[in-house]
């Protein structure tokens, strides 16, 4: 079915210039080799850009909005602005899902896999927006979109390193040091995806996906730290 991309130029309040990057925004790889004869190119490249403009936006707010706040502080709250299941659910929240452009596999998944391809179609129009009007259009965007949800974080420390609280509250309660093992490992090279287990002793707490170890490590601990009841 065509996707018309003008509906959702309306509903975010954004209308671009060329088209085929709005459109490009919404490609994923695996649309391309179901519809070669369209000519379209994917995503990837508007996702890479996209994550960089969207770490720059957010880190000049948290800069000037907690001018006392050590560095360490203000990285694990942009941390946890920008990670995947906080993208995920914006762009959701945008009706994004309703314009992916997926091929008939894809489409089928509405998992943990939807959940990045969402937030890496959030990543690709913040990129195709930069690309089209520049950084003040694009900001404005992520402002209205992002910046709301810093003052939630903050106030309920959904900011905080997982691992290292999990691993103090293990300590804690059952005198272990938690262990993280890869259980799964997916992808080609440029988009892989892990599977974490968070072990105490040989029992499973929890498991973590993430686009990298280090978060799913981190995606662990925190599905472990909900498990044990330890908030």
């Amino acid at each position: 079915m065509k996707k018309d991309f003008g509906k959702f130029e309306k509903s975010v309040n954004v209308a671009f210039r060329n088209h085929l990057l709005l459109k490009q925004a919404f490609t994923h790889r695996s649309y391309i080799n179901e519809h070669r004869d369209e000519k379209l190119e994917h995503n990837e490249r508007l996702e890479f850009l996209g994550d960089a403009v969207l770490e720059l936006a957010v880190t000049e707010y948290l800069f000037a909005k907690y001018p006392d706040k050590p560095e360490g502080e203000l990285t694990s709250y942009r941390a946890a602005l920008v990670n995947t299941n906080t993208l995920a659910d914006v762009a959701l929240g945008l009706g994004m899902n309703d314009f992916l452009l997926l091929s008939r596999g894809e489409a089928k998944d509405t998992g943990k896999a939807r959940q990045y391809i969402l937030a890496n179609t959030y990543e690709a129009f913040v990129g195709a927006l930069y690309l089209d009007q520049g950084y003040g259009v694009v900001k404005d965007f992520i402002a209205r979109t992002i910046f709301p949800l810093t003052d939630d974080i903050v106030a309920q420390r959904l900011w905080r390193d997982s691992k290292s609280y999990f691993q103090e509250q293990a300590q804690e309660h059952v005198s272990i040091t938690p262990e993280y093992r890869v259980l799964k490992e997916e992808g080609p090279d440029h988009d892989k995806q892990f599977t974490i287990g968070v072990f105490l002793g040989d029992v499973l707490a929890a498991e973590g996906d993430g686009k990298s170890k280090q978060e799913a490590e981190q995606n662990a601990a925190s599905a472990a730290i909900q498990v044990k009841g330890w908030r």
